[in-house]
């Protein structure tokens, strides 16, 4: 029997609150927070940004460009963060010595920590939402006592470049002065570039610090005015340099618009095989076939079916499954706003859709205004029941979405358009994992990434 939400879920609430810490530790929390950027009074236009956004985030995973130890340090930490006007989450950190506070994206799609860094620094194509370029705050390496540049005999020096770095460094050895050459990153809204550095990285509210912390000191960035955090599963990333055995969040619902009420993420070292309080948990899987080893950065799930009130949506093997390429599959990033899916598995999921609402008229001039489809006219009727949208994983895993993580009400006359997205330019599949699992699919969940065990949990939870 289809399950059904009633429309009036839609205008009672995006649900707000503070992710749960783990039980069996204390724990250290970062604040989620907004990001400044798009301020667009027009919600056609704000629509149709981020799902353009979103679909330039998609490509850039889908085709990204192109082995060092940790001593792992013992603690728990809790980290507040916040939802930004351009879809994504913000976190603050402090660097230095004495300490220097940075708020920086929250991205499990990428791996490298970077600050915008020296009163040098310079934003490219950032003067949007009033924002002035020459004034975003950035990290002084010359106020802090314990930072050092990297060099190109530091084994560190091969986090960005991994076995190339012996082909960049060859004329360097012991104790040379060659620093480790300049980075530059691309992201699906920018770039950034810039050189390595170690600084120790302190955790908020509590006494504890990571000495020789590694992180990007970025001079040069084109539309990405605040640094990123990379959450990612490749060793420059924070999780693996602070030894993190799990982290987890419940990520508060963005209107995007600047807000500075947020949520916590909280960050786990310490052994522990226990599970989170009814909690369901997929396994994590390795991209092992991957020919592009930037997949291995992501964090992959088992997809086993997607349904629509109730119903199974057909969707092609070859997408649901990592091929032998390493193509095809599902990646969750928090660093993506809309959920994207490969254009077959859209069309599927989307004609699912639009077969069980028949009743009501496509809205196409405002799929033309939001960049969003399918989009409905509900603007006479006094309740609408919408069909279930509900992701299942391995494992008996799931995710049964509440109705504003994937309808949305985009107009005064009553419109309401599907929140996810798809890539139109290569209709036949283009390479990378078939879907993203963006974070507003992710809103009024508490998420755990449970390293230790290699598994992913969801929990429906007010935020």
């Amino acid at each position: 029997m289809a399950f059904f939400f009633l429309l009036s879920i839609l205008s009672l609430h995006l649900l707000n609150a503070t992710a749960a810490t783990a039980a069996a530790a204390a724990a250290y929390t970062l604040h989620l927070s907004p990001i400044t950027a798009v301020d667009r009074h027009d919600l056609f236009q704000k629509l149709k940004f981020h799902s353009s956004l979103s679909i330039t985030r998609a490509r850039h995973l889908k085709r990204p460009g192109n082995n060092l130890t940790f001593s792992p340090t013992t603690f728990d930490s809790q980290l507040p963060i916040l939802p930004q006007s351009y879809g994504g989450y913000s976190v603050s950190l402090s660097f230095g010595t004495p300490p220097q506070s940075v708020d920086l994206i929250m991205d499990t799609g990428s791996s490298l920590v970077w600050l915008p860094c020296t009163k040098h620094y310079t934003c490219s194509k950032c003067n949007f939402n009033n924002l002035n370029p020459t004034k975003i705050p950035v990290f002084v390496p010359k106020l802090s006592s314990s930072a050092k540049i990297i060099g190109c005999s530091n084994p560190k020096c091969g986090l960005i470049y991994g076995s190339d770095v012996v082909s960049i460094c060859k004329k360097c050895i012991t104790n040379c002065t060659q620093i480790c050459p300049p980075y530059m990153i691309a992201y699906g809204s920018g770039s950034t570039s810039g050189l390595l550095m170690s600084d120790t990285l302190h955790l908020p509210g509590k006494k504890a610090a990571v000495d020789g912390f590694v992180a990007g000191c970025s001079m040069f960035s084109t539309h990405q005015p605040s640094g990123i955090a990379g959450f990612g599963r490749r060793p420059e990333s924070l999780p693996v340099q602070m030894g993190l055995t799990r982290f987890s969040y419940c990520l508060v619902s963005h209107k995007f618009d600047n807000t500075a009420k947020g949520s916590e993420m909280v960050i786990v070292s310490g052994s522990d095989s226990s599970k989170t309080r009814n909690v369901s948990y997929t396994p994590l899987i390795n991209n092992s076939k991957a020919l592009n080893p930037a997949f291995l950065n992501y964090y992959y799930m088992g997809l086993r079916k997607i349904t629509v009130g109730g119903r199974k949506v057909k969707i092609p093997h070859r997408l649901v499954t990592i091929g032998k390429n390493g193509d095809g599959g599902t990646i969750i990033d928090s660093g993506s706003t809309f959920t994207f899916m490969e254009h077959e598995v859209f069309l599927a999921v989307a004609a699912e859709f639009e077969k069980q609402m028949g009743d009501y008229r496509r809205a196409s001039d405002v799929e033309k205004w939001s960049g969003l489809s399918p989009c409905f006219e509900i603007a006479d009727e006094e309740s609408v029941l919408f069909p279930e949208l509900v992701f299942h994983f391995k494992g008996g895993t799931k995710m049964e979405l509440p109705l504003a993580d994937y309808f949305s009400v985009v107009s005064e006359n009553g419109a309401v358009c599907m929140t996810i997205v798809t890539d139109e330019i290569s209709p036949a599949g283009n390479g990378g994992p078939s879907i993203i699992l963006g974070n507003y699919q992710q809103q009024n969940f508490y998420v755990e990434y449970d390293l230790e065990n290699q598994r992913l949990g969801f929990r429906k939870q007010i935020c």
